[in-house]
């Protein structure tokens, strides 16, 4: 009885190991022992570019937005700017009316989804009016660099390519203690995606910023994002979702942690089908990378919620074992212990800062898992104020 107990514990350990520290050491070594060479673009590839942003009630931010794409560096003969509006109450479209007609030299557009259902559903049902080669989607709140479009465009260098995802840089990273947490964790996946994708393909994107081929568009349940979606199913039909650092978007990271908490809880709304979506991620014969980049980034990371529990309360079944169980029991308590103290006192300091946030993100998914079992989890969600 006690050795099951002892061989759970264990490979719950190991699964937290390898989703923080394991899996993106070993990308750091296979990239020096392989050497990957970055990926070529064609800046020659000028196709037909419509760039979608999805709103819900964003008057404070969507004039800034639509000015920042107007700045964009690629024809203008072959970019239309799309707003994809879903259900705005407030004086979002009256704004985008009002801007279209004071730039109607650009080619700019509003569609209006009549029922809210969320981000996904409006980019489904806009999407379906879309007629060019490359759809770009971007955020509202998410401010473009001026060559963005270029380099996403140019990435696309070879037919199996479906999908690309920029760089979101976080402009607020040491405002606050959370922001800067999240600055941190943002950069260190960045450059985990930056490796999986020269070695063949990346397993989510990044929604602030990516495009993929019109042609290619997948309509996905509206439940679902994009993001986390899409990478996926193009590998599994033999396409690949890259990235390219080069195609930046700033944006604020939530300077509040009610407001990153909130986000990461949206977040995992579709963290128990993303474990393991699909058996055919196993197959390494035909998947290759994607197998070992899928299992070491994403179904390791959906599962620290279980594990973390699992660990906690093997430990207290195992304590009579011996020192080496008593040991990780007090290493645990101490663990959250130090998270407790940053909620009680407002402690700024570093370790205390990661170890919390940590904590709250392991909180988040755990909320995020119990809103899908209880049926709340929904497609839509409050914006965070202190990213506008």
């Amino acid at each position: 009885m006690y050795l099951l107990l002892e061989i759970l514990f264990f490979i719950c350990c190991f699964i937290i190991f390898w989703a923080m520290i394991g899996y993106p050491l070993s990308l750091k070594i296979l990239d020096k022992v392989f050497k990957k060479e970055e990926l070529p673009k064609n800046y020659k590839y000028l196709p037909t570019v419509t760039l979608m942003i999805v709103a819900h009630n964003e008057e404070k931010i969507i004039k800034e937005k639509l000015e920042n794409v107007l700045k964009l560096d690629y024809p203008m003969d072959k970019l239309e700017i799309l707003v994809a509006s879903d259900n705005s109450t407030d004086n979002t479209n009256q704004i985008v009316y009002n801007f279209i007609k004071e730039n109607s030299s650009r080619n700019l557009r509003l569609f209006e989804v009549k029922e809210r259902k969320g981000k996904t559903n409006a980019q489904n049902e806009a999407a379906k009016t879309v007629n060019s080669e490359i759809l770009v989607m971007t955020d509202a709140n998410a401010m473009l660099n001026k060559k963005a479009v270029t380099e996403l465009v140019a990435a696309f260098y070879k037919d199996d390519i479906a999908y690309v995802s920029g760089r979101l840089c976080y402009i607020n990273g040491e405002a606050e203690w959370t922001s800067e947490s999240e600055s941190v964790y943002w950069d260190l996946d960045t450059s985990m995606r930056d490796i999986e994708s020269r070695f063949q393909t990346i397993t989510a994107g990044n929604g602030a910023i990516y495009a993929c081929r019109t042609k290619d568009y997948i309509e996905i349940d509206p439940i679902y994002s994009h993001d986390s979606s899409m990478p996926l199913l193009y590998a599994l039909r033999g396409k690949k979702a890259i990235c390219n650092h080069n195609a930046l978007a700033y944006e604020k990271a939530g300077e509040n942690i009610e407001d990153e908490f909130s986000r990461k809880v949206r977040m995992n709304r579709i963290i128990l089908s993303f474990i393991m979506p699909n058996l055919k991620i196993l197959n390494f014969f035909k998947y290759k990378w994607f197998t070992y980049f899928y299992l070491g980034h994403r179904t390791s990371r959906y599962l620290l919620w279980l594990s973390h529990i699992l660990v906690f309360v093997l430990n207290i079944l195992l304590i009579k074992q011996g020192l080496f169980f008593q040991i990780t029991l007090v290493g645990q308590l101490i663990f959250y212990t130090l998270a407790l103290l940053k909620v009680l006192f407002n402690i700024n300091k570093v370790y205390l800062n990661m170890v919390y946030y940590y904590c709250v993100t392991i909180v988040a998914q755990l909320v995020g898992v119990w809103r899908i079992i209880t049926g709340k989890a929904k497609p839509f969600w409050e914006k965070a104020e202190s990213t506008r």
